[in-house]
Formats: C-alpha cells, structure tokens, sequence
C-alpha cells in the first residue's frame, strides 16, 4: 500500500531512508495514470513509495521547485538525488529507479 503523507510528516519519513516520491494532484490525467503504473510497481518492493497532494502541500511543492504534476523525486537520507516530471510506464518507472 502507497502511504499518502503532509507536509507535516513528509520530512521525518524520508529523512533515513531511500524513498520514491510521487508529487501529484487529483484533477491531473497523467497522475492518475502514473498511480495505477505506481500500485503495480509498489508490489515488486523495489523501493519505498509514497505520495504527495501537491494542492494539499504547497510548502512542500514551493520547496522543491514542483512546476508540473506527476513529478516523481528519489531521496535517500532527506536529500533528493534525481527526479522525473511526466507520465511512465512500468519498465520505464523500473529502469529509472534502478539507474
């Protein structure tokens, strides 16, 4: 199951470990897309994956520069180590994460 996380616990779950995270928003066709693609590559256990409601989050989508919807970031210890803006599918989700 994909944690859906705030801004006010976003911060202390992604602070020690490696965490796919997907900034989206529900009136966005692509993020729904993209969610459907993420529930199927949550179940490989490849890595941690949660989500953030860009419109419940502004903070959050203000700080790391979120201009566009689906945006998918990796952070390992807290710190953001590469990102993706646009719709994936499964294999292409899969090769970047592992890249």
């Amino acid at each position: 199951m994909i944690k859906h996380l705030t801004e006010e616990n976003f911060k202390e779950y992604v602070k020690d470990k490696k965490v796919l995270v997907d900034f989206y928003a529900t009136w966005c066709g692509p993020c729904k897309m993209l969610g459907m693609v993420m529930e199927s590559f949550n179940n490989k256990g490849a890595i941690d994956i949660v989500k953030i409601d860009v419109d419940g989050a502004p903070n959050l989508s203000s700080e790391y520069k979120i201009f566009s919807v689906p945006t998918l970031i990796i952070f390992e210890n807290g710190k953001e180590v590469k990102r993706r803006s646009g719709f994936m599918t499964e294999d292409e989700l899969e090769s970047w994460v592992n890249e």
